[in-house]
């Protein structure tokens, strides 16, 4: 599975349709003609379908809150998940008395089919998505905010994954699971990770022989994981924590120096950018050869039962900093067009408990948000998950930005363009790299 591949082939698919509603939903919302459209339901206090059709008001604040008269519920979970989320949802109606119906819909699907089908009612009212996915369906009109359980969301979840389920200042996310990478190591190689990258090239000097395929360190020359280059070192890619574009941070004092590392690291992986690809390293590292290994929790599968492994946080940088990886949060989200906004919330608040987190990462293997569930033993003591969830501790979310796809491949073009050339001028070329990214920015 590569990483960067899925995420922007996702993107694409899901700004193309959400794009496509926005534009009609401005044109229907602003016709007045008098016809019934479909709109969102907005507050948190509304109690729908109560005898005689009335509509009440409740505060909150004042009472306590309570799902709507007649509520039920349906869900989008992705087929690995489905289990895990049924057992949810049982607990949650013997809780609330709301049935709640669990559809399987692939993870990659619930975005696009939520901008299809959410106008017209037919989708769930409480979904999973990527956070890269957020920012259009906010513009859509498409989710509601955290609002009412939003001060406990903040309080209760890793700060990285309350940024990343937030968009334009306001949290819509109710945070679920978390992942980034982080360094894999092969522990009958190398007892204990290097804790610094002068840990990893002292390594390299005593274990390397190209010629017979060992090697000390490994990753993929595409542009999400060079961010450790960039963002360790002071350098961004969109300022403002990746919201202004006017703001391009990628040929900064410090992603030049970061990149100037970077360079510096050829001497212990002698080959070029095209030689390291996601299946020759994981080859490699299968068979003994290659000692560590930056890879993501969605390959742990591939190596369980061929290495004795072991994770850890990315080396620390030349100046003791710690190494900040790219990662990514999925959050529960809530249908704006949801029948029942209350019950809804209610859900999406009580799937993403610290007890629940924990339960899925149980049933499926999923990275909790949870402060608290982090903290919890079966995380803390497990050497392979403790490992992802301290790098995602150093960690910025990916951007949500639609801009960011004018980034990926310019971004790329100048990590293997420099990696396989050490003696290429690094400002030069991070220069030539934004101007290249301004310009399909501008046509745009």
């Amino acid at each position: 599975m590569k990483k960067s591949k899925r995420f922007k082939m996702q993107a694409v698919s899901f700004s193309l349709t959400l794009s496509m509603l926005l534009a009609l939903t401005v044109t229907a919302c602003g016709s007045g003609n008098g016809n019934s459209t479909a709109q969102p339901n907005s507050s948190p206090n509304s109690t729908v379908n109560e005898p005689g059709g009335t509509t009440n008001e409740t505060n909150p604040a004042e009472e306590e809150l309570k799902p709507e008269a007649g509520a039920e519920l349906t869900v989008w979970e992705a087929k690995e998940q489905v289990e895990y989320m049924k057992q949810v949802a049982a607990e949650f109606e013997k809780e609330y008395g709301v049935p709640v119906t669990v559809e399987e819909m692939a993870g990659g699907d619930q975005g696009t089919r939520l901008a299809t089908d959410g106008p017209s009612k037919l989708a769930a009212d409480v979904l999973t998505l990527p956070h890269d996915q957020i920012g259009q369906a906010v513009k859509a009109g498409l989710l509601l905010p955290n609002d009412v359980f939003e001060e406990e969301t903040k309080s209760t979840m890793v700060e990285t994954a309350i940024q990343a389920s937030t968009y334009d200042g306001i949290l819509y996310g109710y945070p679920k699971s978390v992942e980034t990478y982080a360094l894999f190591y092969n522990k009958d190689l190398i007892s204990e990770a290097p804790k610094t990258w002068d840990d990893v090239i002292a390594f390299a000097n005593t274990y390397n022989k190209p010629k017979e395929n060992k090697f000390a360190i490994m990753w993929e020359f595409v542009g999400y994981y060079s961010y450790p280059f960039i963002g360790s070192f002071g350098g961004y890619i969109y300022g403002d924590n990746n919201t202004n574009v006017k703001d391009i941070g990628l040929n900064n004092e410090g992603t030049v120096k970061g990149f100037t590392f970077l360079q510096s690291l050829k001497g212990i992986l002698p080959l070029n950018a095209g030689d390291i690809t996601y299946d020759v390293k994981t080859q490699l590292f299968q068979e003994g050869k290659l000692a560590m290994n930056i890879d993501g929790p969605w390959s742990i599968a591939m190596f369980k039962d061929h290495v004795n492994l072991g994770v850890a946080p990315l080396p620390k940088g030349p100046d003791g900093q710690d190494s900040i990886s790219f990662s990514g949060v999925k959050s529960y989200y809530v249908n704006s067009y949801t029948v029942y906004p209350v019950a809804s919330r209610l859900f999406a608040h009580f799937a993403s408990s610290k007890e629940n987190q924990l339960k899925n990462f149980e049933m499926t293997g999923a990275i909790p948000a949870s402060i608290e569930a982090g903290e919890a033993p079966v995380i803390k003591d497990d050497p392979i998950i403790s490992g992802f969830f301290e790098q995602f501790q150093h960690s910025v979310p990916m951007p949500s930005l639609s801009e960011i796809k004018s980034v990926w491949e310019p971004l790329k073009a100048a990590f293997v363009s420099l990696w396989n050339d050490p003696g290429l001028d690094v400002k030069q070329t991070l220069d030539k790299t934004v101007s290249t990214i301004q310009a399909d920015l501008d046509s745009k």
